[in-house]
């Protein structure tokens, strides 16, 4: 049987297992996925016995993520972003890769929107906001704004960017606060919402007089489902992506990369949302 799990603490809200299990059953593979939650101070260590037990791919999540590299070869994008979401122990030593930011691109993708030449907001600097963010420059935006409540992170975040890609976007990656969100969000087509704001109050981190018809708006909380910026941007016209998607498709990637499949995302998607 061929073990694969959930690194992070705590892990007992991930819905990760019913859904990697979905596509086991889809498949009739002899697989289980299963959760690991070691103390903050012990990530080497789960990785080495993950490794030394047999395990077979690893996803990691929350506060585990940058510490990761530490433990594992990381690929150019898990280097680049600066975090590591998925381990395979397929090779002679664990390697470290990030499917946040396929997530993120496959999100969009599925709703149609092409994120080539688009003026994007992301709201936020951490671990979404940068998976979003290298997203966006490595499919050509036109230009990425990064904001957040505190601005020095966003201006960290838009620098790694920038320094990844160079010139490539034509009118770059800038950062600031929150106090000129509003303007920003109006002139732009994407934008993505990478904080909590929206998971335990009925509130939005964008004005609602910003949206409007022309954006596509992926918002990376997914309980609810429904959020206040989701639900006030469908009110303007706007493509709303709920981060369910986001959830989806990372760990969509993540068992591609395992089991070298096709995976069956309707049958993970219905399992995921079932249980929201």
């Amino acid at each position: 049987m061929d073990v694969f799990g959930l690194l992070g603490n705590p892990v007992g809200h991930s819905l990760s297992p019913p859904m990697h299990e979905a596509a086991y059953d889809e498949f009739g593979m002899d697989a289980r996925y299963v959760t690991f939650e070691p103390a903050t101070d012990e990530l080497g260590a789960a990785i080495d016995g993950a490794d030394a037990l047999g395990v077979a791919g690893l996803n990691v999540t929350i506060p585990f993520k940058e510490e990761a590299l530490d433990f594992v070869e990381p690929d150019e994008m898990a280097t680049r972003v600066g975090a590591v979401n998925t381990i395979d122990f397929s090779g002679e030593t664990p390697t470290g890769h990030n499917t946040d930011v396929a997530g993120v691109r496959r999100a969009f993708a599925h709703h149609d929107v092409a994120l080539a030449e688009q003026d994007a907001v992301v709201v936020g600097a951490g671990g979404a906001a940068r998976a979003a963010a290298f997203a966006l420059a490595d499919a050509n935006a036109n230009s990425i704004h990064v904001a957040n409540r505190t601005k020095s992170r966003a201006e960290r975040l838009a620098a790694d960017v920038s320094d990844s890609v160079g010139d490539q976007l034509s009118d770059g990656v800038t950062a600031g606060g929150l106090e000129a969100l509003e303007t920003r969000v109006s002139d732009a087509t994407v934008l993505v919402n990478a904080t909590s704001v929206g998971m335990e109050e009925d509130r939005s981190p964008v004005p609602k007089a910003a949206l409007h018809g022309d954006l596509a708006v992926l918002d990376a909380v997914y309980r609810p489902l429904e959020t206040r910026l989701l639900s006030e941007a469908r009110e303007c016209g706007a493509t709303t992506i709920d981060g369910a998607w986001m959830l989806l498709y990372q760990g969509v990637e993540a068992f591609e990369r395992w089991t070298g499949r096709d995976a069956p995302v309707g049958r993970m998607n219905e399992s995921l949302r079932a249980r929201l």
